[in-house]
């Protein structure tokens, strides 16, 4: 056997560590908004702009956490409205060759190796979830997030999508395509989300929900 065959099984332990150091850090946190998209997006753009706004409310008005992968573009946009508001500004961080730890507005920056252990804590603890235009990783969350609510492994939580514009085509040929024509999915599917261009919207209708607890302790995925 080689060495690399034989370390394989050790790996579980890392993977371990890293899901009890997320939920340690996590389960503190008290209720918390996790907030996907790009990492390209620049400061000047409006969505930026969106994602900063929103973040401050929802922590300046209604008391959430946030919670982002640490990175530039819209999650620093959002890490930047949670510390302006004075909140937790959480950065779930990935280790990658080249890239920064976290932005600068992070103050709960929580670092992974592996994406699946860090995908399963932006869920775990989230009251909603609100994504803003993003590249594949960004459609990656999204897909999955309502796949897991639609199979009902998770709890359903306010999903948001935020720009109609951006969305519009792919929600299009959800309709159209996977609906309609082939029928792979129900009309009930189109309903685990939100699509709106309106920060007053979004931020309303997490306010309406005020949902505070573990998404992922659904009765009936036991």
């Amino acid at each position: 056997m080689t060495a690399e065959i034989l370390e394989e099984p050790w790996r579980l332990f890392r993977i371990m560590g890293e899901f009890v150091e997320g939920f340690s850090g996590l389960s503190r946190l008290g209720a918390a908004v996790t907030m996907f998209g790009s990492a390209r997006t620049k400061p000047s753009n409006r969505f930026y702009r969106l994602a900063d706004r929103l973040s401050y409310r929802l922590v300046d008005e209604l008391g959430y956490s946030i919670i982002t992968g640490g990175g530039p573009g819209i999650m620093e946009a959002a890490n930047r409205g949670a510390k302006r508001a004075g909140g937790k500004s959480v950065g779930l961080c990935i280790d990658l060759p080249m890239e920064q730890s976290s932005n600068r507005f992070v103050t709960h920056p929580i670092t992974f190796r592996f994406f699946f252990c860090r995908k399963v804590c932006f869920i775990k603890y989230a009251s909603a979830i609100v994504i803003f235009p993003g590249g594949y990783g960004t459609m990656d969350e999204f897909l999955e997030l309502i796949t897991l609510v639609q199979t009902r492994k998770i709890k359903q939580v306010p999903i948001l999508l935020v720009g109609r514009a951006y969305w519009g085509g792919l929600i299009r040929w959800m309709k159209d395509v996977v609906l309609k024509r082939e029928r792979n999915i129900d009309a009930a599917d189109l309903d685990l989300f939100t699509l709106t261009d309106s920060i007053e919207e979004a931020f309303d209708v997490i306010r309406r929900s005020q949902i505070h607890y573990s998404i992922l302790e659904h009765p009936e995925s036991r």
